[in-house]
């Protein structure tokens, strides 16, 4: 883990609570041992605030909240691992200080509206970047930390699209899918919120260290973990249910079957979001959890329209005529007041049966990649057909020497050509 480097001079506290005893006050609440968020709501809905449920005797806050909540609220303030509690407010007050972080509320009105409909939102986030970003419309884009190079392409495509269209995009920060989708979501205008499981003056994975400080400038980071919190395996299930919370619905890019995305899309149907998934080959391991998904009752979507629709966007169609005369559609986004055309300019799928050559020869599923280069062409290729332009992108080979290796695979047998100048991988 990386931590935020902090500036050398501080400026004026920007805080959602505006005083250091309120502060104080929202700490001991927020981490108060046994205290559960749905009975803080009541405490706070009958006495109405931080410091005025503290002052109460025993029994008034059994009365409210029941017995065990009463215990917590009048234990003394908290320690941990990470320092006693004077020392964690003295950090947290620093770390507030610093301009672009804020402490965030349930009683304050930059609190998101959408984890107020949660039954156990977090009293208190720990937000760097925009504030204005969580009151926005979102949507949740999450899948494998190792996707294949399709997988990141259409994580990113389907972010630029949905953010273009004015939705924010939620994600987690991990590797692969969760990356992808926050660099195609900060490309379009409705730009992305990482949710972490961790304290939020720390990045993890520290690879991502560039990414984390370039969507806190441009972005919102949120977190609820007390600052300095490490990243620990039971606080990704966490972390997870704040992204369903935040999002209207919540989209999979490849997840293999047991996958933490599968996680956020039960919390997210749970809480009644729409749940999305893109299916894949049947023979691609990460399409798996997708599949699965799909058979429990997630929308299969092929494109990004097909979640704009489901949100209640208005979507036209211009007609194109393409090269062979056939009429394919460009997709637009309307939206009151006014329209926009979505950055995805086009999405029409051809129809037709693919027709695929192998070598006349029985021995051809017996063939092995014995080039290291050939082996990461069929890596590269993945599960999904790709056009030559596609595949020197991602391998970054120079033309004649993909050619050759397009040619050495087809005729082993590895791969096949499809219609409009594509190669798809054969399955063994």
């Amino acid at each position: 883990m990386t931590p935020f480097l902090l500036p050398t001079t501080a400026a004026a506290p920007r805080l959602g609570v505006t005083d250091p005893n309120d502060v104080s006050a929202w700490l001991r609440l927020a981490n108060a041992g046994g205290l559960q968020p749905i009975a803080l709501r009541a405490l706070l809905a009958e006495f109405g605030s931080p410091h005025a449920v503290l002052d109460q005797s025993f029994g008034a806050l059994a009365a409210i909240a029941g017995e065990k909540a009463a215990r917590a609220v009048a234990a003394p303030p908290p320690s941990s691992e990470l320092g006693t509690f004077d020392e964690c407010l003295g950090r947290t007050l620093e770390w507030a200080s610093i301009e672009g972080n804020s402490i965030v509320t349930l009683a304050d009105t930059a609190y998101p509206p959408a984890l107020l409909t949660m039954p156990d939102p977090p009293p208190l986030l720990y937000v760097k970047g925009r504030l204005d970003l969580l009151q926005s419309r979102a949507v949740a884009i999450v899948g494998s930390r190792s996707a294949t190079p399709q997988g990141i392409e259409d994580a990113n495509r389907f972010a630029h699209a949905l953010s273009n269209a004015g939705l924010a995009v939620v994600s987690g920060l991990a590797l692969g899918i969760d990356a992808a989708a926050h660099r195609g979501g900060m490309s379009g205008t409705g730009g992305t919120i990482a949710v972490i499981g961790t304290g939020a003056d720390l990045v993890y994975p520290s690879s991502h260290h560039a990414l984390a400080h370039e969507i806190a400038a441009n972005g919102t980071i949120v977190s609820e973990w007390p600052l300095g919190t490490p990243a620990r395996s039971a606080n990704f299930p966490q972390r997870n249910r704040l992204i369903a919370g935040l999002s209207s619905g919540v989209f999979i890019v490849e997840a293999a079957m047991r996958s933490g995305s599968l996680i956020t899309a039960r919390l997210a149907n749970e809480m009644g979001r729409d749940v999305f998934a893109l299916p894949g080959s049947v023979h691609a391991p990460l399409a798996r959890g997708c599949h699965r998904m799909i058979k429990q009752g997630a929308k299969l979507v092929e494109t990004p329209e097909d979640i704009l629709e489901e949100f209640g966007f208005k979507i036209e169609t211009e007609p194109d005529v393409a090269s062979k005369g056939r009429k394919r559609g460009k997709a637009r986004v309307a939206k009151d007041p006014g329209e926009r055309e979505a950055a995805e300019g086009e999405f029409a799928l051809e129809l037709q049966s693919p027709r695929v050559s192998r070598p006349a020869t029985a021995s051809w599923a017996l063939a092995k990649v014995e080039n290291p280069d050939a082996a990461r062409l069929l890596d590269a290729l993945g599960h999904s057909p790709a056009t030559l332009e596609i595949l020197a992108e991602r391998t970054e080979m120079n033309g004649a020497t993909l050619q050759s290796l397009l040619l050495q695979l087809e005729m082993s047998g590895r791969i096949g050509a499809l219609p409009g100048g594509r190669f798809t991988r054969l399955e063994r």
